[in-house]
């Protein structure tokens, strides 16, 4: 099951977090370099957020209840969406405040030690890549999991930005220090837009991908005593748990038991595409197919076609 080695995916790359924090934040004390002190900000953040998005893991996996009929499934997309927020409100916004002031006044800051900054940033470069490989070469991720996936590679650019950074002051460009950090919070906030807009798509019940809706059509379709299928609605409920509600219509004149059946066939046959969400099944008498009645997403008005 995905999940198990999203959680042994998640909790490694906590313990890479704090390890990581600690490492930048010593390098930062000790060399004054700005951008690695964007990286270390940025790695607690890291810390807070992949807590969360495991403790949320951990609240998808619970079972359906009085309160949440429909199961948990979507505890990750709400944790991948505070997640997104907390890039953004925290690490961007801080970053930017503190990077701004010595972009324009460069020749303020004092640096030391900078083969220290280099050799932390490098090996935190090789550190990180430890659960980015791994989370890499799972074949599924549920949403917590590419959150922690998505923010990996904000880690990978930030250190390598930050590198670039101290490698410039260094050689003379103060300038570069304050520059990097701003490169550092762009990125982490042009990611995190993303994980925001795609999880609340989610979250308001965004329908799966054309490719999916037609293999649920077409499976049912595949059914024995299936004649026509039509008013396919299907709405994703967790990362891969998929909720679908659909008419089939089946020969006139068979009896209950018989059309149950066919019901029953089509409803396993399409929960292996689905990861067993629920299935709602209506069957209609042959021939008594009527158009949808959809709304114009521009007119607003009333419209009838076949699916």
């Amino acid at each position: 099951m995905h999940e198990a080695e999203d959680l042994r995916s998640i909790r490694l790359t906590l313990v890479v977090y704090v390890v990581i924090f600690a490492g930048k934040i010593v390098a930062y004390l000790a060399t004054g370099v700005m951008a690695v002190f964007a990286e270390a900000l940025h790695t607690l953040s890291d810390i807070f957020i992949a807590g969360f998005l495991l403790v949320a893991l951990l609240w998808a996996r619970k079972k359906a209840d009085r309160e949440h009929m429909l199961g948990h499934g979507r505890a990750q997309n709400a944790a991948a969406l505070v997640a997104a927020t907390l890039f953004i409100s925290f690490t961007s916004f801080k970053l930017y405040e503190e990077a701004i002031p010595r972009l324009l006044h460069p020749h303020e800051a004092a640096h030391q030690n900078l083969g220290l900054a280099l050799g932390v940033l490098a090996v935190s470069m090789l550190i990180a890549a430890a659960p980015l490989v791994k989370l890499f070469r799972q074949k599924t991720r549920g949403a917590a999991a590419k959150a922690q996936f998505i923010e990996l590679i904000n880690d990978e650019l930030g250190l390598l930005a930050a590198l670039v950074g101290t490698l410039f002051v260094m050689w003379g460009k103060p300038i570069a220090d304050p520059l990097a950090a701003i490169v550092v919070a762009t990125i982490i906030a042009i990611n995190a837009v993303g994980l925001f807009r795609e999880n609340l798509s989610l979250l308001l019940g965004r329908a799966p991908a054309p490719e999916k809706m037609a293999e649920i059509k077409s499976a049912a379709l595949g059914t024995p005593g299936v004649l026509s299928v039509h008013n396919l609605r299907a709405e994703m409920i967790g990362p891969e748990t998929i909720h679908t509600a659909l008419h089939i219509e089946v020969k006139r004149g068979i009896t209950i038991e018989q059309a149950d059946a066919i019901a029953t066939e089509a409803k396993a046959r399409i929960h292996k595409l689905t990861n067993y969400g629920y299935c709602i099944i209506h069957m209609d008498p042959e021939g008594s197919q009527q158009p949808e009645t959809l709304h114009d997403p521009l007119t607003g008005e009333l419209t009838k076609q076949g699916v």
